[in-house]
């Protein structure tokens, strides 16, 4: 049996490698290091992806947060209402660009953002929601966007775990995760659904007057080359990461169903136990898996399990350790249960496209033997 990794980056290269390869080389022939062909068109066909007017790439996804907020101009210290339970760029980028998160709850079994929750937290000073599709599958879009419409605020959507996901509207209407709000941004690190070989980012809008000005912001604040109009910055998606990209994006859609394969392997091993809660699907989303996170019983069950796993091979990760209002550079005197509910018990379990039926029987069989033995 081949090792158990969370995500087997190696294997997946190997599948791709002649594509790869000749990619890369033709643009190393073409020496566009910057701003070359490639990246021209993976950013026409990451907007055709979507189905949306524009995708602008820049050097990763915390970039991307940063340029779309500075893209919307707003007053200083406008408040950004997002979920306490995710990662910390949303926050890292409200800070830098001199606005304040306002972090609101999560469902208890999707962990995505709580609109009702979030509602109650709007003041005068807000200017953005910003729903976080975590782990693969899309927030509640339409009351995200209804909301919205209710108090004049953006919708920033943080795509970097859902990318490839399908939301399916009350109407029936279906879009394609990241294309709903006013801007949504995304990251290529090499760990995500769609990943490159280093950093990457991009920005996902259908707003004419928000695509131009995240493409001046990425670009020193220039339309023209040596004219400023904005304040800018230098971020920039390589041409040899977006030759990388334009081959993994024809394969999203496939490497999307592998990983859902993988997803109710676990489903149907793993719901019987009483002690796991398996991840939910969210109504009206489909889920890509970038992630997939189940929640046992107490803290001390999760870190008895994740010790066995290791001593047993597999590798399994906490997603997130700590609610984003209790860490040191982002503390607020709040409490919000779910979110430090799932904080203490929450645990992924490794997922990708190249787990074979072996791998996957190794896990289950090791989890059910951990827990055989504490009865």
């Amino acid at each position: 049996m081949r090792s158990v990794k969370m995500l087997d980056l190696y294997a997946q290269y190997l599948r791709l490698k002649d594509e790869i390869d000749a990619a890369m080389a033709a643009v190393l022939e073409r020496t566009d290091f910057i701003g070359g062909q490639d990246v021209k068109d993976f950013e026409k066909e990451l907007a055709a992806y979507h189905e949306s007017a524009h995708a602008i790439a820049c050097g990763n996804g915390t970039d991307a947060i940063q340029i779309a907020l500075m893209a919307m101009d707003l007053p200083p210290g406008s408040e950004v209402i997002t979920p306490g339970f995710s990662y910390a760029a949303i926050a890292e980028m409200c800070y830098l660009t001199g606005l304040k998160p306002v972090f609101c709850d999560v469902d208890p079994h999707t962990y995505l953002i709580n609109v009702e929750d979030a509602e109650k937290r709007i003041t005068s000073n807000t200017g953005v929601l910003a729903p976080v599709h975590l782990f693969g599958q899309n927030a509640p879009m339409d009351s995200i966007l209804a909301l919205a419409q209710k108090h004049n605020l953006y919708v920033l959507e943080d795509n970097a775990q859902a990318i490839g996901s399908v939301y399916t509207f009350a109407d029936g209407k279906k879009a394609k995760s990241g294309s709903m709000g006013h801007v949504s941004t995304t990251s290529f690190f090499p760990s995500k659904n769609l990943g490159c070989y280093g950093d990457g980012g991009a920005i996902v809008t259908n707003d004419e007057n928000l695509a131009k000005r995240c493409k001046m912001i990425a670009n020193h604040g220039q339309s023209v080359k040596y004219h400023h109009e904005v304040i800018g910055m230098n971020s920039r998606l390589d041409t040899l990461q977006a030759a990388i990209l334009r081959v993994k994006l024809r394969k999203l859609d496939g490497f999307a169903s592998e990983r859902q394969t993988a997803a109710a392997y676990y489903d149907r091993e793993l719901g019987s136990i009483p002690q796991i809660q398996i991840p939910a699907r969210a109504e009206n989303s489909t889920h890509v898996f970038h992630q997939y996170c189940m929640v046992l019983e107490t803290p001390e069950m999760r870190s008895g399990l994740q010790e066995y796993l290791k001593n047993n091979g597999i590798p399994s990760m906490i997603y997130y350790p700590l609610p984003l209002y209790k860490q040191a550079a982002y503390r607020q005197d709040i409490n919000l249960p779910v979110t430090e509910h799932l904080c203490d018990r929450i645990m992924a379990l490794p997922m990708g496209t190249d787990m074979d039926n072996e791998q996957l029987e190794y896990i289950i069989s090791t989890i059910k033997h951990y827990f055989s033995t504490q009865a």
